[in-house]
């Protein structure tokens, strides 16, 4: 009784029938356009994250290794600013994948939630729903660096 309906015709309804159905009305996605505009907006933001990179070795005297700092705080200050103009959702329609991807998608998404919830209030508003998206990235974020670390303590132990 909990998976059969009727309908119109009076043909009883299944689960796989209405997956058929179904089918038929959603679009088509073009997967190899989608990979091709994820490929290379995601590897323009990578690009520009390399220029910059070498902007602060060559301008202001940085390492390579202490070039990261600025070059990611400096991209996160761009997608939120791009978010903030609400531009940075038109590269993500566009893009996909390409530009969630990247360090700019992560601040696009804590940026465009803490917009979003500004008018609740800067507390239980913007504080309370700023990373309800970001929160499952952070958190397997710091699971997979835990495993990693565990992984990479016992190989030393080992040889």
């Amino acid at each position: 009784m909990g998976t059969k309906t009727k309908t119109s015709n009076s043909m009883p309804m299944t689960k796989q029938l209405y997956q058929q159905q179904a089918a038929k009305y959603q679009p088509k996605r073009n997967v190899l356009l989608n990979s091709l505009r994820a490929f290379w907006v995601g590897g323009t933001i990578c690009l520009l994250g390399q220029i910059l990179q070498n902007m602060y070795i060559s301008f202001f005297g940085f390492t390579e290794k202490t070039a990261s700092n600025p070059t990611v705080a400096t991209l996160i200050f761009l997608s939120v600013l791009l978010t903030g103009l609400g531009i940075y959702d038109n590269i993500g329609q566009y893009a996909g994948a390409g530009s969630a991807v990247p360090v700019t998608g992560f601040a696009n998404s804590i940026a465009s939630a803490a917009i979003e919830h500004r008018s609740e209030g800067y507390v239980l508003g913007v504080g309370g729903n700023m990373f309800k998206l970001a929160g499952s990235v952070i958190v397997f974020g710091v699971v997979a660096a835990f495993v990693a670390g565990i992984l990479k303590t016992l190989w030393k132990m080992f040889t």
